[in-house]
Protein backbone atom coordinates (compact mmCIF):
# COMPACT_ATOMS: atom_id res chain seq x y z
CA UNK A 1 0.00 0.00 0.00
CA UNK A 2 1.38 3.70 -0.23
CA UNK A 3 0.92 4.13 3.27
CA UNK A 4 3.58 2.66 4.00
CA UNK A 5 6.13 4.92 2.68
CA UNK A 6 4.60 8.13 3.94
CA UNK A 7 7.86 10.09 5.99
CA UNK A 8 6.87 10.45 9.72
CA UNK A 9 8.76 12.84 11.63
CA UNK A 10 8.65 10.51 15.18
CA UNK A 11 10.82 12.80 16.69
CA UNK A 12 8.27 15.59 16.18
CA UNK A 13 5.33 13.51 18.05
CA UNK A 14 5.67 15.36 21.16
CA UNK A 15 4.83 18.89 19.37
CA UNK A 16 1.88 17.24 16.97
CA UNK A 17 0.45 16.09 20.40
CA UNK A 18 0.35 19.77 21.30
CA UNK A 19 -0.97 21.03 18.23
CA UNK A 20 -3.41 18.25 18.12
CA UNK A 21 -4.71 19.53 21.74
CA UNK A 22 -4.82 22.95 20.01
CA UNK A 23 -7.29 21.65 17.67
CA UNK A 24 -9.26 19.26 19.31
CA UNK A 25 -10.36 22.58 21.77
CA UNK A 26 -11.29 24.54 18.96
CA UNK A 27 -13.51 22.00 17.37
CA UNK A 28 -15.04 21.11 21.06
CA UNK A 29 -15.88 24.65 20.93
CA UNK A 30 -17.84 24.75 17.57
CA UNK A 31 -19.92 20.98 18.72
CA UNK A 32 -20.83 22.71 22.32
CA UNK A 33 -21.64 26.13 20.08
CA UNK A 34 -19.30 28.53 21.84
CA UNK A 35 -17.75 29.08 18.27
CA UNK A 36 -20.64 30.09 15.87
CA UNK A 37 -21.63 27.55 12.78
CA UNK A 38 -23.74 29.72 10.47
CA UNK A 39 -26.01 28.13 8.00
CA UNK A 40 -27.69 30.05 4.79
CA UNK A 41 -31.32 29.75 2.83
CA UNK A 42 -29.08 28.51 -0.42
CA UNK A 43 -27.79 24.96 -0.98
CA UNK A 44 -23.74 25.44 0.16
CA UNK A 45 -21.38 22.75 -0.83
CA UNK A 46 -17.89 22.69 0.66
CA UNK A 47 -15.02 21.35 -0.67
CA UNK A 48 -11.35 20.76 0.98
CA UNK A 49 -9.07 18.71 2.94
CA UNK A 50 -7.42 18.29 6.33
CA UNK A 51 -3.77 17.84 5.17
CA UNK A 52 -0.98 20.22 4.28
CA UNK A 53 -0.20 19.63 0.17
CA UNK A 54 -2.60 19.22 -2.87
CA UNK A 55 -5.13 16.86 -2.68
CA UNK A 56 -6.65 18.18 -5.87
CA UNK A 57 -9.36 20.92 -5.14
CA UNK A 58 -9.24 22.62 -7.77
CA UNK A 59 -10.13 19.91 -10.33
CA UNK A 60 -12.97 18.64 -7.93
CA UNK A 61 -14.46 22.37 -7.81
CA UNK A 62 -14.47 22.79 -11.45
CA UNK A 63 -15.76 19.57 -11.89
CA UNK A 64 -18.66 20.56 -9.44
CA UNK A 65 -19.21 23.71 -11.33
CA UNK A 66 -19.07 22.30 -14.63
CA UNK A 67 -21.45 19.60 -14.26
CA UNK A 68 -24.04 22.05 -11.62
CA UNK A 69 -24.12 25.16 -14.17
CA UNK A 70 -26.08 23.02 -16.82
CA UNK A 71 -28.83 23.07 -14.55
CA UNK A 72 -28.71 26.17 -11.93
CA UNK A 73 -26.86 29.20 -11.15
CA UNK A 74 -23.88 28.47 -9.94
CA UNK A 75 -21.18 30.40 -7.74
CA UNK A 76 -17.49 29.33 -6.39
CA UNK A 77 -16.58 31.26 -3.24
CA UNK A 78 -12.62 31.22 -2.63
CA UNK A 79 -10.35 33.26 0.30
CA UNK A 80 -8.24 34.19 -3.15
CA UNK A 81 -4.88 33.06 -1.76
CA UNK A 82 -2.33 35.86 -2.10
CA UNK A 83 -4.35 38.11 -3.98
CA UNK A 84 -3.25 41.90 -3.97
CA UNK A 85 -7.08 42.57 -3.09
CA UNK A 86 -8.76 42.73 0.03
CA UNK A 87 -12.39 42.28 1.06
CA UNK A 88 -15.31 40.73 -1.20
CA UNK A 89 -14.69 40.89 -4.61
CA UNK A 90 -16.58 39.51 -7.54
CA UNK A 91 -14.89 38.25 -10.75
CA UNK A 92 -16.07 40.02 -14.24
CA UNK A 93 -14.59 39.82 -17.82
CA UNK A 94 -12.01 42.53 -16.43
CA UNK A 95 -10.89 40.86 -13.41
CA UNK A 96 -7.21 40.36 -13.15
CA UNK A 97 -5.71 37.41 -11.60
CA UNK A 98 -3.81 39.91 -8.57
CA UNK A 99 -7.28 41.00 -7.74
CA UNK A 100 -8.72 37.30 -7.21
CA UNK A 101 -6.00 35.13 -7.31
CA UNK A 102 -4.76 32.35 -9.41
CA UNK A 103 -7.24 29.42 -8.81
CA UNK A 104 -10.27 31.82 -8.72
CA UNK A 105 -9.03 33.52 -12.31
CA UNK A 106 -8.21 29.87 -13.25
CA UNK A 107 -12.04 29.05 -12.74
CA UNK A 108 -13.30 31.95 -14.04
CA UNK A 109 -11.91 31.92 -17.33
CA UNK A 110 -12.54 28.34 -18.05
CA UNK A 111 -16.13 28.60 -16.93
CA UNK A 112 -17.39 32.25 -17.47
CA UNK A 113 -21.35 31.77 -16.68
CA UNK A 114 -20.39 31.02 -12.92
CA UNK A 115 -19.99 33.55 -10.57
CA UNK A 116 -16.63 33.49 -9.14
CA UNK A 117 -15.67 35.60 -6.05
CA UNK A 118 -13.40 35.85 -3.22
CA UNK A 119 -13.56 36.78 0.17
CA UNK A 120 -11.58 35.40 3.37
CA UNK A 121 -14.75 35.96 5.56
CA UNK A 122 -17.20 33.15 3.79
CA UNK A 123 -20.07 33.85 5.66
CA UNK A 124 -19.70 37.88 4.50
CA UNK A 125 -18.90 36.53 0.96
CA UNK A 126 -22.17 34.10 1.16
CA UNK A 127 -24.31 36.69 2.32
CA UNK A 128 -22.84 39.13 -0.42
CA UNK A 129 -23.12 36.63 -3.01
CA UNK A 130 -27.15 35.98 -2.23
CA UNK A 131 -27.82 39.76 -1.88
CA UNK A 132 -26.39 40.36 -5.41
CA UNK A 133 -27.92 37.89 -7.20
CA UNK A 134 -31.90 36.98 -5.87
CA UNK A 135 -31.59 33.29 -8.39
CA UNK A 136 -28.26 31.88 -7.28
CA UNK A 137 -29.08 28.73 -6.67
CA UNK A 138 -25.67 27.05 -5.51
CA UNK A 139 -22.71 28.14 -3.81
CA UNK A 140 -18.85 25.83 -3.95
CA UNK A 141 -16.92 26.71 -1.02
CA UNK A 142 -13.20 26.30 -2.43
CA UNK A 143 -11.16 24.76 0.12
CA UNK A 144 -13.50 24.94 3.10
CA UNK A 145 -13.76 21.86 5.13
CA UNK A 146 -11.92 23.38 7.91
CA UNK A 147 -13.64 26.44 7.75
CA UNK A 148 -16.37 25.95 10.23
CA UNK A 149 -17.98 29.12 10.81
CA UNK A 150 -20.10 28.24 7.35
CA UNK A 151 -22.59 25.12 8.14
CA UNK A 152 -22.37 23.79 4.14
CA UNK A 153 -25.37 21.31 3.45
CA UNK A 154 -22.98 19.08 1.86
CA UNK A 155 -19.21 18.51 3.41
CA UNK A 156 -16.50 16.96 0.71
CA UNK A 157 -13.07 15.66 1.99
CA UNK A 158 -10.54 14.88 -0.72
CA UNK A 159 -8.07 12.82 0.31
CA UNK A 160 -4.73 12.01 -1.61
CA UNK A 161 -4.43 8.25 -2.69
CA UNK A 162 -0.61 9.15 -2.41
CA UNK A 163 -0.54 10.11 1.45
CA UNK A 164 -3.96 8.76 3.06
CA UNK A 165 -4.73 10.23 6.07
CA UNK A 166 -5.70 7.12 7.57
CA UNK A 167 -1.72 6.60 7.57
CA UNK A 168 -0.53 10.07 8.31
CA UNK A 169 0.23 12.22 11.69
CA UNK A 170 -0.94 15.31 13.04
CA UNK A 171 1.43 19.02 12.18
CA UNK A 172 4.82 18.62 12.53
CA UNK A 173 5.55 15.24 12.06
CA UNK A 174 3.25 14.26 9.39
CA UNK A 175 0.71 16.37 7.19
CA UNK A 176 -2.29 15.90 8.84
CA UNK A 177 -4.41 19.80 9.75
CA UNK A 178 -6.23 18.24 12.47
CA UNK A 179 -6.76 14.82 14.23
CA UNK A 180 -7.81 11.66 12.36
CA UNK A 181 -11.81 12.13 13.35
CA UNK A 182 -11.96 15.22 11.55
CA UNK A 183 -13.05 13.53 8.49
CA UNK A 184 -16.30 12.38 10.28
CA UNK A 185 -17.74 15.60 9.63
CA UNK A 186 -17.89 14.40 5.93
CA UNK A 187 -20.93 13.49 3.97
CA UNK A 188 -18.66 12.64 1.09
CA UNK A 189 -15.22 11.44 1.12
CA UNK A 190 -13.46 11.06 -2.64
CA UNK A 191 -10.04 9.29 -2.95
CA UNK A 192 -7.78 11.57 -5.05
CA UNK A 193 -5.57 11.15 -7.68
CA UNK A 194 -5.78 7.57 -8.05
CA UNK A 195 -3.53 5.28 -10.50
CA UNK A 196 -6.10 4.51 -13.80
CA UNK A 197 -4.94 0.48 -13.04
CA UNK A 198 -6.31 0.59 -9.21
CA UNK A 199 -6.69 -2.81 -8.50
CA UNK A 200 -10.80 -3.96 -6.98
CA UNK A 201 -8.60 -5.27 -3.87
CA UNK A 202 -7.14 -2.07 -3.24
CA UNK A 203 -10.96 -0.46 -3.47
CA UNK A 204 -11.61 -2.84 -0.67
CA UNK A 205 -8.37 -2.49 1.85
CA UNK A 206 -9.04 1.63 0.99
CA UNK A 207 -12.74 1.55 1.59
CA UNK A 208 -12.33 -0.52 4.94
CA UNK A 209 -9.26 1.46 6.44
CA UNK A 210 -11.10 4.45 5.88
CA UNK A 211 -13.30 3.19 8.43
CA UNK A 212 -16.61 5.58 7.49
CA UNK A 213 -19.59 5.99 9.08
CA UNK A 214 -22.86 4.76 6.93
CA UNK A 215 -23.70 7.96 6.26
CA UNK A 216 -20.61 8.78 4.87
CA UNK A 217 -19.88 8.06 0.79
CA UNK A 218 -16.70 6.77 -0.26
CA UNK A 219 -15.74 7.42 -3.99
CA UNK A 220 -12.91 7.33 -6.11
CA UNK A 221 -11.24 9.74 -8.49
CA UNK A 222 -8.04 9.82 -10.95
CA UNK A 223 -6.66 12.36 -13.34
CA UNK A 224 -7.13 12.27 -17.03
CA UNK A 225 -5.40 14.73 -18.99
CA UNK A 226 -6.59 16.79 -22.48
CA UNK A 227 -4.30 17.72 -25.98
CA UNK A 228 -1.69 20.44 -25.06
CA UNK A 229 -2.54 23.76 -25.73
CA UNK A 230 0.03 26.73 -26.07
CA UNK A 231 0.20 29.38 -23.65
CA UNK A 232 1.25 32.23 -26.10
CA UNK A 233 -0.53 33.46 -29.65
CA UNK A 234 3.14 32.40 -31.25
CA UNK A 235 3.13 29.13 -30.10
CA UNK A 236 3.33 25.99 -31.51
CA UNK A 237 -0.21 23.85 -32.54
CA UNK A 238 -2.15 21.95 -29.81
CA UNK A 239 -0.26 18.28 -29.73
CA UNK A 240 -1.12 14.81 -28.06
CA UNK A 241 0.65 13.75 -24.78
CA UNK A 242 2.21 10.83 -27.57
CA UNK A 243 4.05 13.12 -29.40
CA UNK A 244 6.23 14.10 -26.50
CA UNK A 245 8.35 10.83 -26.87
CA UNK A 246 11.72 11.21 -27.91
CA UNK A 247 11.39 14.64 -26.83
CA UNK A 248 13.30 16.74 -23.83
CA UNK A 249 10.30 18.37 -21.92
CA UNK A 250 10.99 20.95 -19.20
CA UNK A 251 8.28 20.43 -16.72
CA UNK A 252 7.32 23.72 -14.89
CA UNK A 253 5.53 23.74 -11.91
CA UNK A 254 4.30 26.05 -9.00
CA UNK A 255 1.76 23.68 -7.50
CA UNK A 256 1.54 21.76 -3.82
CA UNK A 257 2.08 18.28 -5.04
CA UNK A 258 3.85 18.21 -9.03
CA UNK A 259 4.89 14.60 -7.73
CA UNK A 260 1.56 13.34 -9.56
CA UNK A 261 2.18 14.88 -12.84
CA UNK A 262 5.92 13.73 -12.95
CA UNK A 263 4.12 10.48 -12.05
CA UNK A 264 1.95 10.48 -15.06
CA UNK A 265 4.66 12.14 -17.61
CA UNK A 266 7.54 10.14 -17.01
CA UNK A 267 6.71 6.98 -19.41
CA UNK A 268 5.82 9.44 -21.99
CA UNK A 269 9.32 10.89 -22.57
CA UNK A 270 12.73 9.52 -20.67
CA UNK A 271 13.97 12.86 -21.20
CA UNK A 272 11.65 14.81 -18.20
CA UNK A 273 13.16 17.41 -16.44
CA UNK A 274 10.82 18.98 -13.37
CA UNK A 275 11.59 22.59 -12.66
CA UNK A 276 9.85 23.09 -9.31
CA UNK A 277 8.24 26.07 -7.22
CA UNK A 278 6.37 26.60 -4.56
CA UNK A 279 2.46 26.48 -4.60
CA UNK A 280 1.47 29.58 -5.78
CA UNK A 281 5.01 30.99 -6.52
CA UNK A 282 4.66 34.55 -7.76
CA UNK A 283 7.52 34.40 -10.88
CA UNK A 284 10.08 37.31 -10.37
CA UNK A 285 12.92 38.00 -12.87
CA UNK A 286 15.62 35.71 -11.41
CA UNK A 287 12.97 32.25 -11.67
CA UNK A 288 12.10 33.86 -15.72
CA UNK A 289 16.15 34.14 -16.25
CA UNK A 290 16.17 30.81 -14.73
CA UNK A 291 13.46 28.95 -16.97
CA UNK A 292 15.21 30.90 -20.00
CA UNK A 293 18.70 29.62 -19.03
CA UNK A 294 17.48 25.97 -18.34
CA UNK A 295 15.09 25.79 -21.66
CA UNK A 296 18.25 27.21 -23.47
CA UNK A 297 20.72 24.34 -22.38
CA UNK A 298 18.53 21.19 -23.26
CA UNK A 299 18.81 19.40 -26.42
CA UNK A 300 16.84 19.31 -29.32
CA UNK A 301 13.77 18.56 -29.89
CA UNK A 302 12.44 20.17 -27.07
CA UNK A 303 9.26 22.02 -25.43
CA UNK A 304 7.83 23.25 -21.97
CA UNK A 305 4.86 21.82 -20.10
CA UNK A 306 3.08 23.57 -17.62
CA UNK A 307 -0.02 23.60 -15.36
CA UNK A 308 -3.25 25.77 -16.23
CA UNK A 309 -2.77 27.54 -12.43
CA UNK A 310 0.61 27.91 -13.35
CA UNK A 311 -0.40 29.77 -16.40
CA UNK A 312 -2.20 32.02 -14.71
CA UNK A 313 0.75 33.56 -13.39
CA UNK A 314 2.94 33.48 -16.46
CA UNK A 315 0.87 34.98 -19.37
CA UNK A 316 1.33 38.30 -17.66
CA UNK A 317 5.47 38.08 -16.88
CA UNK A 318 7.72 39.95 -18.76
CA UNK A 319 11.15 38.54 -20.16
CA UNK A 320 10.64 35.00 -21.22
CA UNK A 321 12.37 34.14 -24.25
CA UNK A 322 10.96 33.98 -27.54
CA UNK A 323 12.01 30.39 -27.68
CA UNK A 324 10.05 29.79 -24.19
CA UNK A 325 6.99 31.48 -25.26
CA UNK A 326 6.55 29.44 -28.75
CA UNK A 327 6.96 26.49 -27.16
CA UNK A 328 5.33 26.42 -24.04
CA UNK A 329 2.48 24.35 -23.76
CA UNK A 330 -0.64 24.17 -20.58
CA UNK A 331 -1.61 20.76 -20.19
CA UNK A 332 -5.15 20.20 -18.90
CA UNK A 333 -6.44 18.37 -16.19
CA UNK A 334 -9.92 16.74 -15.35
CA UNK A 335 -11.04 14.37 -13.19
CA UNK A 336 -12.35 10.94 -13.78
CA UNK A 337 -14.70 8.75 -11.44
CA UNK A 338 -13.51 4.98 -11.08
CA UNK A 339 -16.10 2.02 -10.97
CA UNK A 340 -18.51 4.20 -12.26
CA UNK A 341 -19.28 6.08 -9.65
CA UNK A 342 -20.08 9.04 -12.01
CA UNK A 343 -23.50 9.05 -12.11
CA UNK A 344 -23.76 8.12 -8.44
CA UNK A 345 -21.99 11.22 -7.19
CA UNK A 346 -23.96 13.51 -9.95
CA UNK A 347 -27.13 12.63 -8.87
CA UNK A 348 -26.59 13.29 -5.01
CA UNK A 349 -25.29 16.57 -5.28
CA UNK A 350 -28.31 17.58 -7.77
CA UNK A 351 -30.69 16.08 -5.65
CA UNK A 352 -29.60 17.82 -2.94
CA UNK A 353 -29.60 21.31 -4.64
CA UNK A 354 -32.87 20.75 -6.31
CA UNK A 355 -34.10 19.75 -2.70
CA UNK A 356 -32.86 22.87 -0.76
CA UNK A 357 -33.09 25.80 -4.24
CA UNK A 358 -34.45 28.32 -2.49
CA UNK A 359 -35.91 29.47 -5.81
CA UNK A 360 -37.60 25.72 -5.99
CA UNK A 361 -41.10 25.52 -5.71
CA UNK A 362 -41.39 22.50 -4.83
CA UNK A 363 -39.85 22.65 -1.54
CA UNK A 364 -41.05 26.06 -0.34
CA UNK A 365 -43.30 25.95 2.61
CA UNK A 366 -46.28 27.81 3.57
CA UNK A 367 -44.08 30.39 4.67
CA UNK A 368 -42.80 30.62 1.48
CA UNK A 369 -39.02 29.33 2.91
CA UNK A 370 -37.47 26.28 2.00
CA UNK A 371 -36.98 23.21 3.87
CA UNK A 372 -33.69 22.98 5.44
CA UNK A 373 -31.81 19.67 4.89
CA UNK A 374 -28.62 19.47 7.34
CA UNK A 375 -25.90 17.01 7.31
CA UNK A 376 -27.08 13.57 9.51
CA UNK A 377 -25.67 13.67 12.84
CA UNK A 378 -23.16 11.02 13.68
CA UNK A 379 -24.91 7.76 14.87
CA UNK A 380 -23.09 5.83 18.22
CA UNK A 381 -21.24 3.01 17.13
CA UNK A 382 -21.99 1.41 13.58
CA UNK A 383 -18.89 1.50 12.52
CA UNK A 384 -17.00 -0.44 10.09
CA UNK A 385 -13.60 -2.79 12.07
CA UNK A 386 -10.55 -0.76 11.15
CA UNK A 387 -7.67 -2.29 9.77
CA UNK A 388 -4.37 -0.95 11.13
CA UNK A 389 -1.12 -0.38 9.02
CA UNK A 390 2.14 0.32 10.13
CA UNK A 391 3.93 3.71 8.81
CA UNK A 392 7.59 3.78 8.22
Amino acid sequence: MEGDFIKINKWLLPFSWCYGLGVKLRNMLFEIGILKSKAFEIPIIAVGNITVGGTGKTPHVEYLAGMLQEQFRVAVLSRGYKRKSTGFVIANAHTTMPQIGDEPYQMKQKFPKVTVAVDKNRCHGIEQLTEQDKQLDVVLLDDAFQHRYVKPGINILLVDYHRLIIYDKLLPAGRLREPLDGKDRADIVIVTKCPQNLKPMEYRVITRAMSLYPYQQLYFTTLEYDELKPVFPEGSPDASLSQLSGKHVLLLTGIASPEQLVHDLSPLTPKLHPLTFSDHHQFHHKDIQLINDTFATMEEPKCIITTEKDVTRLQNIEGLSDEVRKKIYVLPVRIKFMQNQEEAFNNHIISYVRKNSRNSILTKGKSGHRSKESSPKKPAGDKPPTISFKNT
